[in-house]
């Protein structure tokens, strides 16, 4: 079965991320499904975000009107210093306008700059209904809830509002459209309790320890490594349908940095039941793998098309793609 491409925050690559723009070319580009990260307003409302620190996608730190909003936050064990949505109504938000996360690497993105607003995840279910009618298929929404712990913590319980949107979407159904993904399986357990049956997906970091765990168990919470195991991935089965990985988790890669091929994560992931996919397929050199990396510009696009075979062809799943046209185009020769 070949891999589903998930468009990264919509054809992230083109567009600036989490926009109409962006989540409409990667329907138009041939992705499968989209994935928006998701967080809360101060009045409850959940927005499509890549953070809730939003100075780095939005024009944010230039409206006069918010300066007194910056502020300095402990979000998962990290100080971080901006401007936060749960600091804002969704009506403060919606006057927002939406900026290239990373302009040096992306361009042509950057001159889209100020044209999109900030959407709400009730706009993204409308975006995916509307292209499905359009295309007559089926699309899907990998939804990721981001930071859900922090949020928890602050009144602001995500696994409840976002299965209030779903109920309102009319996403609560048995179509197999609605993946939820997190770093936190507390969340997703949370989400299924609620009575939302979507696909879930665990998240998994290269490196590090998820943070519901660090603050349940403090140093004794279990690393992300632990779960790669034989027996880790095996106690998954069961409680969550799947897991996403860092692709660095997929490729085997010498000490030098040197990929060698691919890891056998996905054979193992299979055996124990799961499915398996990776994030995220990039085709510039400064994402890359360093094999395959070419000339001195971080800009530039190196030698993607074997990196995104190598990881493809492994039986994966799906893949997290910020251009869906290009792993279409890998996908179509398998």
């Amino acid at each position: 079965m070949k891999p589903i491409v998930i468009g990264h925050r919509g054809a992230s690559g083109y567009r600036p991320e989490h926009t109409r723009s962006a989540y409409e070319l990667a329907f138009a580009l041939g992705a499968d499904a989209v994935e928006p990260d998701i967080v809360a307003t101060r009045d409850g409302v959940l927005v499509v975000r890549h953070e809730n620190e939003i100075s780095g996608t939005t024009d944010v730190a230039s409206r006069a009107e918010f300066a007194d909003r910056r502020a300095t936050k402990l979000i998962d064990g990290k100080e971080l210093t901006g401007w936060f949505t749960e600091d804002f109504t969704w009506p403060e938000l919606s006057t927002l306008r939406a900026r290239e996360r990373i302009p040096e690497i992306r361009r042509s993105s950057a001159t889209f700059d100020g044209r999109f607003p900030i959407l709400r995840l009730r706009d993204v279910f409308e975006i995916i209904d509307r292209a499905a009618q359009h295309e007559k298929r089926a699309f899907g929404m990998v939804a990721e809830i981001k930071h859900a712990t922090y949020f928890d913590s602050i009144g602001l319980p995500l696994d409840e509002l976002f299965a209030e949107e779903v109920n309102a979407a009319g996403w609560n159904g048995a179509d197999g459209r609605l993946t939820i993904e997190s770093f936190e399986q507390g969340v997703l357990d949370g989400i299924y309790a609620r009575g939302i049956y979507g696909k879930r997906v665990y998240l998994i970091e290269a490196r590090g320890k998820p943070f519901d765990q660090v603050a349940r168990l403090g140093a004794k919470a279990p690393h992300y490594a632990d779960y790669l195991t034989g027996a880790g991935l095996y106690g998954l089965s069961g409680r969550v349908d799947g897991i996403s990985v860092d692709k660095s988790l997929i490729l085997e890669t010498d000490e030098a940095g040197r990929v060698l091929g691919a890891s056998d994560l996905v054979d193992q992931a299979h055996a124990a039941g799961l499915e398996i996919y990776c994030w995220t397929l990039r085709p510039e050199n400064r994402f890359l793998a360093k094999s395959f990396r070419r000339g001195r510009l971080k800009a530039d696009y190196g030698d993607w098309l074997t990196e995104f075979r190598t990881i493809m062809r492994t039986g994966i799943d799906g893949v997290f793609v910020d251009h869906p046209d290009l792993a279409v185009m890998v996908r179509d020769e398998l």
